[in-house]
């Protein structure tokens, strides 16, 4: 909400005392056009609703607050402002279901992750985290913890243990969580401790579920076999039915003729020498027994 800068502001009162009538009256420093701004955006957000109008505003604001560098009282109230209009501008488009742009819109006015003010950080990898891609923080925070710039922030541990819980257990990156807990000198032995034996059960638990994985993809590939073999199967009996029906279809005398006709073109010996008689006997009973053996496992009658 803009405020009314048109009154006169109030006399101020000096250490040894009221203003002589004498002396000039110190008005309070005028807000910059950048705190303005960030009033309306923070008015239009909470009160009106109007997250377009909102988002609109911090973009107007924001562009007067680049290149700000820490060091002086006012450099570090710019910079404040400026970290609070982004903080607003996430809420609208968050709002508007614009969520995905949240990241590249911090960055076009901080340039680099390491710049990124933890307050904003943090609440990029609440809102990416809640959305389930927490992969799409994962390589600004983990540069942003690399910087040794920002180690020496009092916010640094609470990011760390936000990253490690919302990012990189999530995400199965554990050497990596391994690797920041180790290296970090954010978190004390005990939360070391505690992280580690975390990241531990995570690492079994990822084991398990890749041999159950693995499993699975066995007793489907056995599964799969077994039906192509049973299919392979019904597939030859039926072909042998076919053959059957097909040979029981024919008179049996003839076909016990026509192979005998085979047997003495193939053979080529006389029927009517006396030693052909012994083979043409066991010829006679070899048909006889086949026919036997077929007729006993169909169960079927003989007729001579």
């Amino acid at each position: 909400m803009k405020s009314d800068f048109s009154t006169p502001a109030a006399p101020l009162r000096g250490l040894g005392g009221p203003l002589r009538s004498s002396e000039p009256v110190r008005a309070a420093p005028a807000p910059s056009a950048a705190v303005v701004l960030l009033e309306e955006a923070a008015d239009l957000l909470v009160v009106h609703l109007d997250f377009g109008a909102a988002l609109q505003t911090c973009e107007r604001a924001l562009p007067s607050l680049a290149n700000l560098d820490a060091g002086t009282s006012s450099a570090n109230s710019s910079l404040e402002v400026k970290c609070s209009l982004c903080i607003v501008g996430i809420q609208a488009l968050a709002e508007m279901n614009r969520w995905r742009e949240v990241l590249s819109w911090v960055l076009q006015y901080y340039q680099v992750p390491e710049k990124l003010p933890p307050k904003v950080l943090e609440l990029c990898v609440l809102l990416y985290s809640k959305m389930q891609e927490p992969g799409a923080v994962l390589e600004v925070v983990s540069a942003w913890l690399q910087d040794p710039d920002n180690q020496d922030l009092p916010e640094y541990r609470a990011l760390a243990e936000l990253h490690l819980q919302r990012v990189l257990l999530p995400l199965g990156c554990l050497s990596e969580a391994e690797e920041l807990v180790v290296g970090s000198a954010g978190f004390s032995e005990e939360q070391r401790l505690d992280v580690l034996q975390a990241i531990s059960k995570a690492r079994q638990q990822q084991k398990h579920q890749r041999l159950g994985s693995e499993e699975a993809q066995k007793l489907n590939q056995e599964g799969s076999f077994s039906h192509k073999f049973l299919s392979l199967l019904m597939l030859l009996r039926r072909l042998w039915d076919s053959t059957v029906s097909h040979f029981f279809s024919l008179p049996f005398k003839k076909s016990l003729l026509a192979a005998l006709i085979l047997c003495l073109l193939v053979v080529r010996f006389d029927p009517a020498s006396p030693s052909s008689l012994p083979f043409l006997c066991k010829l006679s009973q070899l048909f006889h027994r086949i026919q036997e053996a077929i007729f006993s496992l169909y169960r079927l009658p003989i007729h001579d």
